[in-house]
């Protein structure tokens, strides 16, 4: 059966730092960075890349539209 793995893009310099995707984040893949953008705010990154599941719920809660969510089907291995 095939597995699906998600990936998330964030484009940082328009990312306002909100933290909604944090929290509707089911497996805890997003972290806000340390660092700052070009304005100022501590982004989201994707800190935990293979727990990723491609939920969407990220891309779909942020108010600016900044995170793309991809999703790819891998074979489970025995």
């Amino acid at each position: 059966m095939a597995k699906v793995r998600g990936a998330i893009v964030i484009d940082i310099e328009k990312c306002k730092g909100c933290e909604l995707c944090l929290h509707a984040c089911p497996t805890d893949v997003i972290r806000m960075a340390p660092e700052v953008n070009g304005k100022g705010y501590h982004y989201a990154y994707m800190e935990n890349p293979d727990d990723c599941t491609g939920c969407a719920n990220c891309g779909i809660v942020c108010p600016d539209g900044v995170i793309t969510v991809y999703r790819k089907k891998v074979n489970a291995e025995m």
